[in-house]
């Protein structure tokens, strides 16, 4: 009776999912005509290669810079007092009100060369010229991050919350200076957390198109603009779809290495 009752939810992830992946992976190997042309043709193309390599770039930035960002605000929400848990647990919850369209537009007001950023700058003399913050990867990586941020607290909150808390007083009993029970006891308890919110925001980042298409400028092109371009503006729907088969596998691989060899699954 169970398996009936589960049979309704296995037939919709099977039709949202595995029938278009199966679509991808089709007209990757017949359009415009069978074989293994589209994959050869991106392999070989220098592009394409710059393009893997800038989104690999920005990504990993992004992923390594939101987590460091997110440790210490999780950190506050998990074991901070009552008025500070509900303001950081305020300011997680904002972002997810806002629309990726409008916090881009806010950065691109923010960093451009008549934004605030430079505007402020300049007025107290610091700067004399406005600096370059938009349509490179500096943009890109800073859109990123505010955007990550939430996503990479809510693995680490999980981990910190199962932290025994008599490993750090007997840490501290036997004469650990808090800064040592931090970075010695705490943190290396909490590293399932900090590997599986970095694989998130990773994964997550891969996919981004709006913020790298806004503060990049075209300057900063990523996989998911590139896949993007060859579907609408330079149609090539072989291609786009051995480009995502690509980076699927290659994401895929990449998170069963690096979860084997990390022990996130381990009880």
């Amino acid at each position: 009776m169970r398996y009936m009752l589960l049979a309704p939810l296995t037939l919709f992830l099977l039709a949202a999912y595995l029938v278009p992946l199966a679509g991808i992976l089709w007209l990757s190997v017949t359009d415009p005509e069978p074989g293994l042309g589209n994959y050869t043709k991106a392999l070989g193309d220098p592009m394409v290669w710059g393009v893997l390599w800038q989104t690999a770039r920005v990504c990993l930035a992004s992923s390594v810079i939101s987590v460091l960002c997110a440790y210490p605000i999780t950190l506050l929400w998990v074991r901070g007092s009552r008025g500070t848990r509900l303001l950081v647990e305020l300011c997680i919850m904002i972002p997810f009100w806002l629309s990726v369209l409008a916090r881009s537009f806010g950065w691109l007001s923010l960093l451009s060369n008549r934004g605030l950023a430079n505007t402020i700058l300049q007025n107290i003399g610091l700067i004399s010229e406005p600096l370059t913050m938009t349509r490179n990867e500096f943009g890109v990586i800073m859109g990123m991050v505010q955007f990550l941020i939430p996503f990479a607290v809510f693995p680490l909150a999980s981990t910190m919350r199962e932290v025994d808390d008599r490993a750090l007083m007997a840490a501290r009993g036997m004469g650990a200076s808090r800064l040592r029970v931090f970075w010695q006891v705490f943190v290396p308890m909490t590293r399932s957390g900090i590997t599986g919110a970095t694989l998130l925001v990773f994964v997550f980042s891969l996919g981004f198109y709006i913020i790298p298409a806004l503060l990049g400028g075209g300057r900063t092109v990523m996989i998911a603009e590139l896949i993007y371009l060859r579907i609408f503006q330079i149609p090539d729907w072989g291609l786009a779809a051995a480009l995502s088969t690509m980076i699927m596998i290659g994401v895929g691989g990449f998170l069963v290495v690096l979860i084997r060899r990390s022990g996130v699954t381990r009880t």
